[in-house]
């Protein structure tokens, strides 16, 4: 649900809430609004669309991974050629 803000953008925090971690980013009124669209369209909360959506984006630059992050076992790593 679309929640108003208040000013133009919102600061990234983080609090620890018992033995949760909530973060919030910065985003304009406009940004929020094309997350919540793209949520709304793949039926995911908007975490889970931002969550996926860095998933995608990381393992297109690093199909390999990176030395602290691995593909998991048995998954298909393509590289391009150059």
């Amino acid at each position: 649900m679309h929640q108003s803000m208040t000013s133009s953008a919102r600061t990234e925090t983080e609090r620890i809430v018992g033995n949760r971690k909530t973060r919030t980013y910065t985003a304009t009124d406009q940004e929020l609004e094309m997350l919540e669209a793209i949520a709304r369209y793949h039926g995911f909360s908007r975490s889970a669309t931002i969550t996926s959506l860095i998933k995608k984006e990381f393992w297109r630059i690093f199909p390999a991974g990176t030395r602290s992050i691995r593909p998991d076992r048995g998954a298909r790593v393509v590289k391009e050629r150059a």
